[in-house]
């Protein structure tokens, strides 16, 4: 697992940096108003961890579970999710802004957001800022910029390199998978079955606030909907051994990592039959347009 996950998000980012278009990024960015940006930032940081709180507070769960689903909802952008998301049929260029400006966020607000939740717990944590901006530059940006850079520079060889890139990266995504739920196995059989059903009720309230707050069922907001759901589950990981030192929460990780894809591809499918953009014969996308 040591060298396995970091191997695939190395891969599958280079493929994802060779097919994006900075100049369709910042206009989906142009194109959002002071009112959405508003809204996106309640659906993707505000609304998940305060319903983790919720939850806690009305289910059996115990404090790792609540400390492992608490990291799960401050950390959007997993770094394959521009990938998962483009596979899924929805607009990549709009799910590529979307997780640059989340990894543009987190350095910001994940500190602030664990810190407010340590304070409810009568604990002072406090993660360095400059320490969540390497993650993501190692994980995202540096990945993609490379992979950005050699289509520009090195087209032909780019455009060669680009599928086995994508499927190595997947094959090797799932073979650490597979790792991971094997090493997880006998941990995952004493969860509680409460722990699972609170994971599935973040990934639907993940869906639930950002199709509630960013309304209108355009392609745009359709992307930012299920990207919303694909959390960072790496960093997760990384900063409940880092910080929290909660061990125990790795089980409750786990449960959402396994929640978000049965989230996503339900919705993926309800998407697609009811997006009025869509044109019905073919399956495709007739535009694509933001909140």
């Amino acid at each position: 697992m040591e060298f396995l996950l970091p191997a695939a998000v190395l891969l599958l980012m280079l493929s994802v940096g060779m097919s994006l278009k900075p100049a369709e990024i910042a206009a989906n960015w142009r194109r959002l108003t002071p009112s959405a940006w508003t809204r996106l930032v309640l659906a993707t940081f505000i609304l998940p961890p305060l319903l983790v709180l919720i939850l806690a507070w009305l289910l059996p769960i115990g404090p790792p579970a609540v400390a492992g689903l608490y990291l799960i909802a401050v950390a959007p952008g997993a770094p394959l999710m521009t990938r998962g998301v483009a596979k899924r049929g929805f607009d990549m260029q709009t799910a590529a802004a979307y997780q640059v400006w989340g990894a543009l966020m987190i350095p910001l607000m994940i500190p602030l957001l664990v810190a407010a939740a340590g304070q409810l717990y009568h604990r002072d944590i406090w993660i360095p800022p400059l320490t969540l901006l390497g993650v993501v530059c190692r994980q995202q940006f540096l990945p993609l910029l490379a992979g950005m850079a050699l289509m520009h520079f090195a087209p032909a060889f780019s455009r060669k390199v680009q599928r086995a890139f994508n499927l190595t990266g997947n094959a090797v995504l799932t073979m650490a998978i597979l790792v991971m739920l094997w090493k997880l196995g006998p941990a995952l059989r004493d969860v509680s079955p409460w722990v699972y059903a609170a994971a599935l009720i973040l990934a639907v309230g993940c869906m639930g606030a950002s199709r509630g707050l960013l309304g209108s069922k355009t392609q745009g907001v359709q992307t930012f909907v299920i990207s919303n759901i694909n959390r960072h589950v790496g960093l997760a990981l990384l900063l409940s051994g880092e910080y929290l030192h909660a061990k125990h929460a790795l089980p409750a990780i786990a449960c959402y990592a396994l929640a978000a894809p049965i989230v996503m591809g339900l919705y993926a499918r309800f998407a697609r039959r009811s997006d009025p953009e869509h044109n019905p014969a073919t399956g495709e996308p007739k535009t694509t347009s933001l909140p």
